[in-house]
């Protein structure tokens, strides 16, 4: 991917307050595109019309019900409207979700598959950078993916490892891996959606023959898909992004899982520091999140926001300001 199509979105409350969404469609996991997502986002505006802001969860269930399947449109106009409510309120984000973390959290940064001697060179420029956890993309081939997590693991001592195969092997390959890596101990935190995202019971199969966490992620976009996990016994954890399944049903899904035991992670798309503020938000709120991988906008060329959070590192700042705190450069005149 070369260019982040993404959307913003302006809400503006009768009493003033204004908030800010991101629509950030990744045609690779849910099918949207962002033509489709914006016209969906257009259509959806126009039921926010004269209802109360107060009851964000009953309008977010009618935007649910309409466009199920545009979870990024969805998200966007969520984000902006809580976002707006948590402004009108004068309190930050992470204290609307509860304040669970009291201080700055640390996110992970993710190394792609890429020809060995580069991947390398990224590990030890993030390394360099003070970052101690790296999602490894893996699932392309088992000897490569094997030899490139070894080596990395080797040049940067202190690292520790979540690694990520995009739904990229057969149950036994997966399991192949695993034994692979077994030398790594502790070091690898978790191995996600190491199968197809249909395929529950192979997912289950690994479980039941590793001794490390297995994270499900694209197998989950709805409270639907969650329950099929957990009554699978198919995960240890469940991998929260708010564009893949909408900002509400990431809450209800999260609400699900820690009933049934399971740790959780929260991720993105390829999102700018408006949508990440919001997961990172949820984090803050939530606490004891197992890990963050919230690490896009340190991907992209340019940052199209003003205020927020700030990275430090691999440490994310907590912002004071109400909402979100952050707003675009240059916000549309079209609200």
């Amino acid at each position: 991917m070369h260019a982040a199509q993404n959307l913003f979105v302006r809400v503006r409350l009768a009493g003033g307050a204004t908030g800010y969404g991101e629509v950030a469609p990744f045609t690779a996991l849910t099918g949207e595109h962002r033509a489709a997502s914006e016209r969906a986002c257009r259509e959806l505006a126009e039921r926010l019309l004269g209802k109360s802001a107060a009851r964000y969860r009953a309008v977010s269930r009618q935007m649910q019900e309409e466009r199920p399947g545009e979870p990024a449109a969805r998200c966007g106009l969520e984000t902006a409207l809580l976002d707006a409510l948590c402004r009108a309120a004068g309190i930050p984000m992470w204290a609307w979700w509860g304040g669970g973390a009291s201080g700055p959290l640390e996110t992970d940064v993710t190394i792609p598959i890429l020809p060995l001697p580069r991947a390398l060179e990224l590990a030890r420029q993030w390394y360099g950078r003070g970052f101690r956890a790296f999602k490894l993309k893996i699932g392309a081939q088992i000897e490569a993916d094997v030899e490139r997590v070894l080596r990395i693991a080797e040049a940067c001592p202190e690292v520790r490892f979540l690694l990520d195969a995009n739904q990229g092997f057969t149950p036994d390959e997966a399991v192949a891996v695993l034994h692979k890596l077994h030398r790594l101990g502790e070091r690898v935190l978790l191995f996600e959606q190491p199968v197809a995202k249909n395929d529950i019971q192979g997912l289950a199969s690994v479980r039941a023959r590793s001794t490390i966490l297995i994270s499900a992620d694209e197998a989950v976009a709805t409270v639907a898909d969650a329950r099929r996990v957990i009554e699978a016994s198919a995960a240890d954890v469940i991998n929260l992004k708010i564009t893949k399944s909408g900002l509400l049903e990431t809450l209800d899904i999260a609400t699900m899982a820690r009933t049934a035991g399971l740790k959780l992670t929260i991720g993105g798309m390829v999102e700018t520091r408006l949508a990440m503020g919001c997961s990172l938000a949820i984090a803050l709120g939530w606490g004891d999140l197992y890990a963050l991988d919230l690490d896009t906008p340190l991907l992209l060329a340019e940052d199209p926001l003003v205020g927020g959070y700030r990275y430090e590192g691999p440490r994310m700042t907590v912002w004071q300001a109400p909402g979100l705190g952050m707003e675009p450069r240059a916000p549309a005149s079209r609200g």
